[in-house]
């Protein structure tokens, strides 16, 4: 699917998001200071009002059920006059185990947990809308950002440094996901779908990260522990049950844009200052991308 930005006085529009948790809040905020209008609904939203919407951007996760924003407002969507985007927030756990090896925007899911399994019957509905308008899979890895990072765990004197060499895991700062999302939405997109990855640089194993955020807080990184010694829960020892490196040149590509973050470096450095200009009172805005 070819794309092409237009001007900012066509790009612009009404964004609706499904879902304000941590990264859509990140996202309306950006949109809003941008020119977009946006208005949001959760789960709680008994109607979803769709006139004059031109895109909608939805984050929840699928449920048991399935999906909770088509399960509540599959006819509205369906009905919606002016819609003409839809972006959708997956995972990279959609792509199961690959020992170790890389994927990319082409590569065919393979979940191997029934949470991957949820989560790629969601994809594959909202890919039915495509035969109309766009429709943007964006499949991330894990997100952090501000009040959400390794420096948390190593405040706490919680954060563990688990050594299980080559299990390099990915991450995408939370204002990355943001800017991929209105790089996406600004571009005049024929009917169709792209799968799209928020996926850095430079994937790391997990005590490299852990380490790092300690030597930037000044203070000694916690002990290695062997994998075998680690007594992960149930959900931790799923998430390090699979191991790939995700991709995302192409991505980038086709947005039009690079990573602020292309590393946990730069973002852990950016979180630290951010969290240093909180501290002294000033704003903390979600930073544009």
């Amino acid at each position: 699917m070819r794309a092409r930005n237009v001007g900012q006085e066509a790009r612009l529009g009404s964004l609706m998001i499904f879902g304000l948790g941590y990264t859509g809040q990140a996202t309306a905020a950006l949109a809003r200071e941008t020119g977009w209008q946006v208005d949001a609904a959760t789960r709680q939203t008994q109607a979803l009002g769709l006139r004059g919407v031109s895109h909608l951007l939805v984050t929840a996760p699928p449920g048991a059920d399935g999906d909770p924003c088509l399960h509540a407002h599959h006819a509205s969507i369906v009905a919606a006059p002016d819609l003409r985007w839809i972006g959708y927030l997956s995972t990279t756990g959609v792509y199961g185990d690959r020992g170790g090896a890389w994927v990319d925007e082409a590569t065919q899911p393979a979940p191997n947990s029934p949470r991957a399994q949820r989560r790629v019957a969601a994809e594959t509905a909202w890919a039915g809308f495509g035969d109309r308008i766009a429709v943007d899979i964006f499949r991330l890895a894990g997100i952090y950002g501000p009040g959400r990072s390794a420096f948390d765990d190593v405040r706490a004197g919680t954060a563990r440094r688990i050594d299980r060499p080559g299990h390099a895991f990915g991450r995408i700062h939370r204002d990355d996901v943001a800017g991929a999302v209105l790089a996406a939405m600004g571009q005049d997109l024929p009917p169709g779908v792209r799968v799209l990855h928020g996926n850095d640089d430079l994937p790391t194993e997990s005590a490299t990260v852990v380490a790092e955020a300690a030597r930037l807080l000044g203070v000694p990184p916690p002990p290695l522990i062997r994998f075998e010694d680690a007594a992960l829960s149930p959900m931790a020892a799923s998430f390090w049950a699979a191991n790939r490196k995700v991709a995302s040149r192409l991505t980038q590509e086709l947005l039009g844009r690079r990573w602020a973050y292309p590393t946990y470096r730069e973002g852990l450095a950016a979180i630290l200052a951010e969290e240093g200009r909180d501290r002294r009172g000033q704003d903390g805005k979600v930073s544009g991308a």
